[in-house]
């Protein structure tokens, strides 16, 4: 018995079976002739799992064919939270000072804009149609600057940000600019009701009509910007470099691994034109109107009355569009330096914030009275209060 199984296991060695190998060059056979040299042959479980091909149930090798969604799946892996954002090029002894600055410049902005929500708020003289519309105006301002200036400021000490940090920014950078247009609009509208229609001025501008067109203006400045950011949402990012000094939706659009942003930049060219016809047309409307009232009436009293009160939107919204155009010129023009164009940018969140509570606090009357009062009752309080000490 033991000399037939050590015949066995000699035939065994001299004959080693291959099944439980796999020959690449062609399949396994369960027997094999004495003469037979065997084929090298690869175990599969040395091999790993990215390198086998898979088989269909035919036996025959599966196409390749998602190898390139693979490979986009781990470039967009790469993709990193921490993005670094471009600076402007300014010499090192400079950084403090301009930061110093810009923080003043914040400051003066922001104190300047709560005054007069403030005084919008506590003084019963302005509780009318006409500056619960304009309370909107100072408070689209902090929204402007405060999400452009302080994030910059940060970006020449230090140069990264973070993706939702920068996705916010943006968000809240375009709510600006549309919110800007759509008041103004408000604005424009309720002056013309005052000076074209003054009879029935009460009657038409109620309170729940300047609530509505509040309602109309912020809804629907929200709804398109909200719109636009979830068709940026859709688009898968590879890169992690903002090649401007702030966050936007077409900088945001440049971080995509080259997909198609045609809808994106539509949708974009489309609302941006939509919101300049509408808003400017109702503008150039009601100021016609207003222009052409003052005109046909001789009353000297009643024309220097409807060019104060509407002054300082006039003066807002020429100063909104000729800086939207020179940033137009400015990034169509290929001599002007990258900090040139990125200065240019911002100065539509800069200047607006920081000159219009100086405009309205300036030309309109009621604003300033009301100011000079709340002034004066606070310098006599304290003079009270000193007397009594």
């Amino acid at each position: 018995m033991c000399k037939e199984d050590l015949k066995v296991s000699r035939r065994r060695m001299n004959h080693p079976s291959t099944s439980s190998s796999t020959n690449l060059d062609q399949p396994s056979t369960s027997s094999s002739s004495p003469g037979h040299q065997p084929s090298t042959s690869v175990d599969s479980a040395t091999v790993p799992d990215q390198l086998q091909p898979s088989t269909s149930s035919s036996g025959f090798a599966t196409s390749t064919s998602n190898a390139l969604p693979q490979m986009m799946d781990s470039v967009n892996q790469s993709f990193s939270s921490v993005l670094r954002i471009a600076s402007f090029d300014i010499h090192p002894s400079a950084v403090y000072p301009i930061f110093i600055m810009g923080l003043l410049l914040h400051f003066f902005s922001v104190v300047s804009n709560l005054a007069i929500l403030l005084l919008i708020a506590t003084q019963r003289t302005l509780h009318k149609p006409m500056f619960y519309i304009l309370f909107s105006l100072p408070l689209n301002d902090l929204i402007g600057i405060t999400a452009m200036l302080p994030r910059v400021l940060v970006d020449i000490v230090r140069y990264t940000v973070y993706y939702p940090t920068c996705v916010f920014q943006a968000f809240l950078i375009h709510m600006f600019g549309g919110g800007t247009l759509f008041i103004l609009a408000a604005m424009a509208f309720d002056r013309y009701v005052a000076i074209c229609k003054p009879l029935r001025y009460h009657s038409i501008m109620t309170p729940l009509t300047v609530a509505g067109i509040l309602a109309l203006a912020w809804g629907l400045d929200f709804a398109i910007i909200f719109v636009l950011f979830l068709l940026q949402s859709r688009v898968r990012r590879c890169r992690n470099d903002i090649m401007t000094v702030y966050c936007s939706n077409v900088s945001l659009l440049n971080l995509s691994c080259g997909e198609d942003t045609t809808i994106n930049n539509i949708y974009g060219l489309a609302i941006t034109a939509f919101m300049h016809i509408i808003t400017i047309t109702i503008q150039l409307f009601s100021y016609i109107q207003i222009l052409l009232t003052c005109f046909f009436n001789r009353q000297s009293d009643a024309k220097t009355k409807a060019v104060n009160t509407c002054s300082a939107q006039i003066i807002v919204f020429v100063i909104f569009e000729m800086v939207s155009l020179f940033i137009l010129i400015a990034y169509r023009l290929p001599n002007v330096s990258t900090d040139a164009r990125n200065a240019c940018g911002m100065m539509i969140f800069l200047i607006l914030p920081v000159v219009n509570p100086i405009i309205y606090g300036r030309k309109t009357k009621d604003i300033r009275v009301a100011f000079f009062q709340v002034f004066k009752r606070g310098f006599h309080k304290q003079n009270n209060v000193n007397i009594l000490n």
